[in-house]
């Protein structure tokens, strides 16, 4: 959670940060986090978080959410699949 923890957290008592909450996002659609303020393309994301969105997402925000304002980006395969494996055990 290192890589991720300054804009999220994983406990839902706590307020938004600069991203929304990771808790549950893995299978979870894009932008659905209830009071969380996502820029427009996330409304138009017609899929759910899972390893084959992820893994291009950390990568590259922007090339799958052309408006995305995350600023992380994960060149390093291994890093990637290690967060994304974090993230599924993260309910």
């Amino acid at each position: 959670m290192q890589q991720c923890g300054t804009c999220h957290s994983l406990n839902p008592a706590d307020p938004p940060r600069q991203g929304p909450l990771l808790a549950g996002v893995y299978g979870r659609k894009p932008g659905s986090v209830a009071g969380f303020q996502y820029s427009p393309g996330y409304a138009k994301a017609d899929f759910v978080w899972d390893d084959a969105h992820l893994d291009p997402y950390l990568t590259n925000p922007q090339a799958i959410i052309s408006d995305s304002f995350m600023l992380y980006r994960q060149r390093n395969s291994d890093v990637r699949k290690a967060i994304i494996a974090f993230l599924k055990d993260q309910k």
